[in-house]
């Protein structure tokens, strides 16, 4: 199930990208055309376009960095009651509600629909993914208010 949902994750980020890249090159188009130039002193327009742009154009390059570290990622196998680690999909109780979240190196924040579930994907730079590594099935978190149902 992970090598399918590694896929699915990788298919978003290029359509992502894609997307993105297209508008990067608009706004850019738009920040470094003719009529966009200030036609007085407040007229802000140019300096607007070229600050979106030059956000866009980081997004860009973070999306596409963040797709060459998943191109390359191969997910391990979990025992179920295995020690979580990078890589493990997690299955937990928050709060009383299901959860669902994949530990990998880069795409944090990034929720997929796969399989009728909804996952996120966590990043070592987030608290949660840092709490989680170590636990096991059945083990409980106090803040957020989460327990581990599953491995894998």
């Amino acid at each position: 199930m992970k090598s399918a949902l590694l896929e699915q994750i990788r298919a978003e980020l290029r359509a992502r990208l894609g997307r993105l890249a297209k508008a990067a090159f608009e706004a850019h188009a738009a920040a470094t055309d003719q009529g966009s130039k200030a036609e007085g002193k407040y007229d802000t327009r140019s300096l607007e376009a070229s600050y979106l742009a030059a956000g866009q154009a980081r997004q860009v390059d973070e999306l596409a960095e963040a797709l060459r570290i998943l191109d390359a990622l191969v997910l391990p196998d979990f025992e179920m009651h295995g020690l979580i680690d990078a890589g493990a999909l997690v299955e937990v109780d928050l709060a009383g509600e299901p959860a669902v979240f994949l530990l990998v190196p880069a795409a944090g924040g990034m929720i997929v629909s796969h399989e009728g579930r909804e996952i996120t994907l966590l990043t070592p730079a987030s608290g949660l993914y840092q709490r989680l590594l170590g636990l096991r099935v059945g083990d409980s978190l106090a803040e957020p208010p989460l327990m581990v149902t599953e491995v894998g």
